[in-house]
């Protein structure tokens, strides 16, 4: 199944067989960017699934080569918006952010390629991570003088720790696959041939589970370190709408359009 755009060709495909939802980020000529015409498609699938209760498992993954390089910058700075503005942005965007992190049916993200910005933040939403060899992740928005969002400031303290999490967001730096299963933000490496294939194989398994156990369990462990997910996602709105208000914002924003060095760059670690 395409769910379709009313003015452009689908960015998104969305598909249902055997009980398990696949969503296929495609747009592979901006590295399947996290765009409004996607955003929207992600939306109406995820609230498809939700009411189709015969869907027992999703799996989220990307064509071409990668999974998702996040927002499009372009397009950022084409919308102009002011903080008001902004703030309705992160409000909409989190209207399916929140169905996604709460679903009552397991998510597998197979990961390859990039996953930058909303992409990584994405990756994280799901409950199993399945990645190859050659994929990588860098929370990328300090480098655009923005704060993380698509609910990676709830995400991903609960994956690697307050300490990493802060490591991992103000240096956007770039972490490799071998990384990224040592930190636990991956379960399994797969090649790549391998690894929709294992994603298909995992979700699958599910099919025979009881619906409502594997409910109650996604339900007790999103509540188990304290629950908080809609005041993360109010502080995080909140937050980006001020960060996207900023001159340093719009500074880091034509730096990057224009293929200038950033200001703010993480130092390298010294190995010897």
């Amino acid at each position: 199944m395409i769910i379709p755009s009313k003015s452009s060709p689908s960015l998104l495909q969305f598909d249902v067989t055997d009980q398990v939802a696949t969503i296929t980020f495609d747009s592979p000529s901006k590295r399947n960017a996290l765009e409004p015409a996607m955003r929207d498609e992600l939306a109406v699938a995820l609230q498809h699934i939700q009411h189709d209760k015969t869907i027992r498992a999703v799996i989220l993954t990307g064509a071409g080569g990668h999974f998702c390089s996040g927002g499009d910058l372009k397009n950022i700075v084409a919308a102009n918006l002011d903080n008001s503005g902004w703030l309705g942005r992160m409000q909409t965007l989190h209207e399916w952010v929140q169905l996604l992190l709460t679903l009552d049916r397991p998510v597998i993200a197979a990961v390859d390629g990039a996953a930058a910005g909303a992409g990584f933040s994405l990756a994280l939403s799901a409950d199993f991570v399945l990645a190859t060899p050659r994929t990588w992740f860098n929370m990328s928005f300090l480098k655009v003088g923005l704060v993380p969002d698509v609910g990676a400031l709830y995400t991903l303290p609960r994956v690697v720790g307050v300490q990493r999490a802060k490591e991992i967001m103000l240096s956007a730096r770039d972490i490799d696959a071998q990384e990224a299963l040592r930190l636990g933000i991956v379960m399994e490496l797969h090649a790549p041939d391998q690894l929709l294939p294992r994603a298909q194989a995992l979700a699958r398994s599910f099919v025979g589970a009881s619906p409502a156990a594997v409910a109650l369990i996604k339900r007790s462990l999103n509540n188990a370190l304290g629950g908080g997910l809609q005041d993360m996602l109010s502080a995080e709105a909140q937050a980006q709408s001020l960060a996207a208000g900023t001159a340093e914002h719009r500074e880091a924003v034509g730096r990057f359009l224009n293929k200038q060095a950033p200001l703010f760059a993480w130092p390298a670690q010294d190995k010897n």
